[in-house]
């Protein structure tokens, strides 16, 4: 324990008691009460939160029963019931002490005691405190979080035609067990999607395990998706459960599923079809309940006629698919979403609150926005960092001036950051998306592209 920390209150009706106690401890706590008069107990508590109470169990007029002890745990209890109470008593009545144990006492201490003795014990009831003190706070913040977190379509922000429907599909098919694909470009919000629908869902105090299948290598799939027991390959050096596992009475969201070949699509198929699963190394099944929902970026149905993608799996992972609509759909969106972010970012970065001109709005909804709302949260976040005026003008806003043209690549200016942004994209957009054929094209290894896709905002 940190030298010097608590409060204790001591009660006991033997001042040499109280003197040795106190001498003691002033030494290894950081505040000591000492009081011979019981009676005074409520009005303490009262005015003092004590970390650990030493309260006597026999006063001068009951000195063996311990019924005035017991009459004042008692009381502590009822004033405050999370109170840490160590007994004191000169008799080692085992059967008194279980007793007190049971209606709240924490501990008790023999008199005469060893000195170490009452500091072991005075240590342990302050780390008892301490950690209830933490676990309540940790309730409390969680208790904060679910009660944000059930706020419908708190993560969402629009009022226009797209995205009320949007919210409507969401509010009709949440609650069902339905497959949900979800397909939108990247930057549109498909996660948040898929965490509206299991916050809105019967299985929203269950777990929502996110997967990114984009970037699982296919030498991984079966290990985190399905787990492996030990020994099973050569750094399996623990069993280990798999995503579907985990995931199992809650939601499980696939993002990036178009990005999946053939073989994986179909093992996939094969779990979906039998809900269950086999850890890698073992025989035995073990039977999986999980709501799934899915994205892509990709146009399914397409990989679906050029044979890229399993149509029985499509079958399996669409009952209800929902379209999100890129950012240059709902520019009536953007004013609302520029609030938001320029909330949230002037908050993070404690200035004051900024705002956009009228020219600075109309910059915006000019602008094609190929990153959606994620590369329109990336431009606020930057002018409110790099703009100490509070009314940002239009070169306060920086956007790209990348172009896409059927013959080639046209350059508009020469930032090398520019330029990689540019060809990456235009990489994606040939290979429809595909992680791994982009980044072969761009001599790149997939964990590389993802990693300039993050920084990027792509």
């Amino acid at each position: 324990m940190k030298q010097n920390y608590g409060k204790i209150l001591i009660i006991d009706d033997d001042v040499d008691v109280l003197q040795a106690a106190r001498l003691f401890l002033k030494q290894h706590v950081e505040f000591i009460h000492t009081e011979s008069d019981p009676n005074t107990i409520p009005s303490l508590l009262k005015n003092e939160n004590y970390d650990v109470i030493l309260l006597d169990m026999n006063f001068a007029g009951d000195v063996t029963s311990g019924k005035e002890g017991f009459f004042w745990l008692n009381k502590i209890m009822e004033i405050d019931p999370s109170s840490i109470v160590v007994l004191i008593t000169a008799y080692g009545d085992v059967e008194m002490s279980v007793k007190a144990m049971k209606e709240g006492a924490n501990d008790f201490i023999l008199k005469p005691w060893q000195n170490e003795k009452l500091l072991a014990t005075i240590n342990s009831a302050l780390n008892l405190k301490r950690s209830r003190a933490e676990v309540d706070s940790l309730k409390k913040r969680q208790q904060q979080l679910i009660d944000d977190l059930d706020k419908p379509f708190k993560d969402f922000v629009g009022a226009s035609d797209e995205m009320q429907k949007v919210f409507d599909t969401i509010s009709k098919v949440a609650q069902t067990e339905a497959n949900i694909l979800i397909l939108g470009e990247n930057g549109t919000g498909k996660e948040l999607v898929a965490r509206e629908l299991h916050r809105q869902s019967l299985r929203a105090n269950e777990v929502f395990i996110n997967v990114d299948m984009g970037a699982i290598s296919d030498t991984l799939f079966e290990s985190e998706l399905f787990g492996h027991k030990k020994g099973a390959f050569t750094d399996a050096k623990e069993d280990r459960a798999g995503r579907f596992e985990i995931a199992s009475g809650g939601s499980l969201f696939l993002d990036e599923i178009g990005n999946l070949t053939l073989p994986l699509q179909a093992k996939l198929l094969t779990t979906l079809q039998n809900r269950e699963i086999f850890r890698l190394g073992s025989n035995n099944p073990i039977p999986i309940n999980v709501r799934l929902i899915s994205a892509t970026n990709r146009s399914i149905n397409e990989m679906v006629h050029n044979k890229e993608f399993r149509q029985d799996l499509l079958y399996r992972i669409n009952t209800v698919e929902i379209h999100l609509p890129p950012l240059r759909e709902r520019l009536a969106d953007i004013p609302l979403l520029v609030d938001h972010f320029l909330g949230i970012y002037c908050k993070k970065y404690n200035v004051p609150l900024k705002r956009l001109n009228a020219t600075t709005h109309s910059k915006l909804e000019k602008y094609s926005w190929p990153g959606n709302v994620r590369e329109l949260q990336h431009a606020i976040e930057r002018a409110v960092i790099m703009t100490e005026a509070t009314v940002l003008q239009p070169s306060d806003i920086f956007l790209s001036t990348r172009e896409f043209r059927e013959d080639g690549l046209i350059f508009d200016n020469y930032n090398l950051e520019e330029a990689e942004k540019l060809i990456i994209r235009k990489a994606l957009g040939k290979h429809s998306g595909n992680i791994s054929k982009a980044a072969r094209e761009l001599g790149l290894t997939r964990t590389s592209l993802y990693r300039r896709l993050e920084k990027y905002g792509i």
